[in-house]
């Protein structure tokens, strides 16, 4: 309170921050409209990939020998479902609303050699099986026994489990072929209408056992019966996966009302109980900020205005001439570097990155894209991705301006298919990959024909169109003229070495994203919600200020040296936190994933080096920019003749 008496908008700050990263922040729009059920309304159970956090190769749910209804009809998918691997399907499970079913059987399935080997690699696979209700995907719901009365979610149920019988050392599989299903539902006690707000299964493996001839669904269980209030409640007597078994799948299905709205229904699947390390991240990257802004301020108050004073009062060309520092190469400081093509080309790219991130993470932040829209996020990181190449176009295409380029046409072209081409050239060979182990995480032909329509069709133009524009425009004058014969560089310090300052460069703005960071690669590769945009958009506006302040901090050490090649190593300053973040990436690999197949470790460091590749870009070209606008405003402030 003391604060706030002092300082109105300290404490508004205050709040706003403990808004965005309360721990149970996960402010989302519910994205689709309600469905209202009455009593014994069907209950259509889809089903979705089979996913494993060993393999991270999805299959579709009828790849296995599952009981399949009469017709299987596919439901429509948008693009980021299709490029995630989603394939959702109807299933045989339907369920009337309120009216609960114990013991119904779905099908019978008598094992053949190809079915039992599909089935126990599976198993030995840790595959889980995932299913939609009412667009809320299936959990099985675990006690922590670190805490009083905690639940935690998981994805999906396991195929089946490896096991021993008593007294026996020999490993067998077990499928779970009995599913007892928990629908939870918000009853409008007006309307008498009810909406579903929870989705749950309790998997169990049991060996049926019937009277007399099958008969399908007519068919009298003895191990299962709700006559004889004979029900399944545990996986005693496991049902083995074998050649010539015979499985039979049933399930259980049961009601309860819930006092959670379905407005909020996302929030148990979404809620972390680790709040506090991503507090302790925001913290880290807080001091590490404050210390480079510490700097930065030193920098540019204390010995700026001091050099600039100097340097302004300086009468006689003598005086001048004993000084040293950065004014001394005023006339080669604006001098364009050596491939100052391929830097118009990444920093226009940077830009169009930039844009795409910072649009996607504030329309995350206030809730626009809701977590019952599946691969929402993707598409909607795609078309900001098509629709920012104006801006890619428009920056690249001043810089080359700047530097007097005259062929534009050739650097516009380079912008809009070198970073994009690269990355499709990767993704091409690991969908190749993915296909070749007949996965459904492959992309089909016609998704792979609409991302390159996407691209040739849309942000091709659009980067030409930005190019036109920036073109067009007068080029930006230099605040000093630049002399012709170029100055000789001293010897540098050892310190000073380009290629030791890189390397410095880049740890601050890792470290200022290595904790967050851990958990988006936990929610991509072990299949967790991640839904704290909150957390998210915090460290994003550090990592553009560390990489802002890192970059002009080394720029102005390097310049004080007589060193004026700055325009590459700003950008690699900043940017050589990609080299880093792959490391991290490949030290996560070794320490928490389970990953043994070579394909699947090849998806792994194939797709994480996409990702330090699109890293690289953005921290390089914040740092750049930031370099950019120091340089021009310190030069514009001293008096040159």
């Amino acid at each position: 309170m003391a604060i706030a008496s002092k300082s109105p908008w300290m404490a508004m700050v205050l709040l706003f921050f403990s808004l965005m990263a309360s721990p149970s922040y996960a402010f989302y729009l519910p994205g689709v409209a309600p469905a209202d059920f009455q009593k014994r309304d069907p209950l259509l159970v889809k089903v979705n990939k089979l996913t494993s956090i060993k393999t991270q190769l999805p299959y579709s749910y009828y790849s296995l020998p599952y009981c399949k209804p009469d017709v299987i009809v596919d439901s429509a998918e948008n693009l980021g479902e299709v490029l995630r691997g989603d394939r959702i399907e109807n299933s045989p499970y339907v369920f009337e609303m309120r009216e609960a079913k114990m013991c119904q059987i779905v099908c019978k399935v008598t094992l053949g050699e190809k079915e039992a080997k599909e089935l126990k690699e599976k198993i030995e696979d840790e595959y889980r099986v995932n299913m939609i209700l009412d667009n809320l995907p299936l959990v099985v719901p675990i006690k922590r026994l670190d805490q009083d009365s905690a639940t935690i979610y998981q994805h999906g149920f396991h195929v089946g489990v490896k096991g021993q019988y008593s007294g026996s050392k020999d490993e067998k599989y077990f499928i779970h072929n009995h599913l007892s299903f928990l629908v939870k539902y918000h009853k409008d006690e007006q309307k008498d209408l009810m909406r579903i707000v929870g989705f749950e299964v309790k998997p169990y493996s049991v060996k049926h056992e019937y009277e007399g001839q099958w008969d399908d669904k007519k068919t009298r269980l003895t191990t299962c019966d709700p006559h004889a209030k004979r029900l399944i409640t545990s996986s005693d007597s496991p049902q083995e996966v074998d050649v010539n078994k015979e499985i039979v799948f049933t399930y259980d299905v049961d009601f309860l009302e819930s006092d959670i709205k379905w407005a909020s229904r996302w929030d148990t699947y979404l809620l972390m109980t680790d709040d506090q390390i991503h507090w302790f991240s925001i913290v880290n990257s807080l001091m590490i900020v404050l210390f480079l802004s510490g700097m930065v301020a030193m920098i540019m108050l204390r010995t700026l205005y001091r050099d600039i004073s100097k340097y302004n009062e300086l009468e006689t060309q003598e005086e001048a001439q004993e000084e040293t520092g950065w004014k001394l190469v005023h006339g080669d400081v604006f001098r364009p570097p050596a491939h100052s093509d391929w830097l118009c080309v990444y920093a226009g790219t940077g830009v169009q990155f930039f844009g795409m991130l910072l649009v996607t993470m504030i329309f995350a932040v206030l809730g626009f894209l809701s977590p019952s829209n599946r691969g929402g996020l993707m598409t909607a990181m795609l078309l900001l991705w098509v629709f920012m190449g104006i801006f890619a176009g428009y920056a690249s295409a001043r810089l080359y301006k700047l530097f007097k380029g005259s062929d534009w046409k050739n650097i516009t072209l380079r912008t809009a298919f070198t970073f994009p081409g690269t990355v499709f050239a990767i993704f091409f060979v690991l969908n190749a990959l993915i296909w070749g182990e007949k996965s459904s995480g492959a992309v089909p032909f016609t998704t792979m024909f609409a991302l390159v329509l996407l691209w040739f069709g849309i942000s091709v133009p659009l980067v030409f169109v930005g190019s036109y524009l920036g073109f067009k425009k007068p080029a930006l004058e230099d605040p000093v003229k630049t002399n012709k014969i170029p100055r000789q560089i001293p010897e540098q310090a050892w310190y000073m070495n380009p290629l030791f300052s890189i390397l410095i460069g880049g740890i601050l703005p890792f470290g200022a994203v290595f904790i967050e960071l851990f958990f988006i690669l936990t929610s991509i590769w072990l299949h967790q919600f991640y839904y704290i945009f909150g957390f998210l958009f915090l460290v994003f506006i550090i990592l553009i200020v560390t990489c802002a302040e890192i970059s002009i901090v080394l720029c102005y050490f390097q310049l004080c040296s007589e060193d004026y090649l700055w325009w590459w190593r700003s950008y690699l300053t900043s940017g050589s936190s990609a080299l880093y973040l792959f490391l991290y990436a490949t030290f996560y690999f070794f320490t928490k994933l389970e990953i043994t197949k070579f394909v699947s470790g090849v998806l792994y460091f194939g797709y994480m080096l996409i990702a330090s590749y699109a890293f690289f870009v953005l921290t390089g070209t914040i740092g750049f920019y930031a370099c950019f606008l120091f340089t021009r405003l310190i030069y514009s402030s001293v008096k040159i003749d």
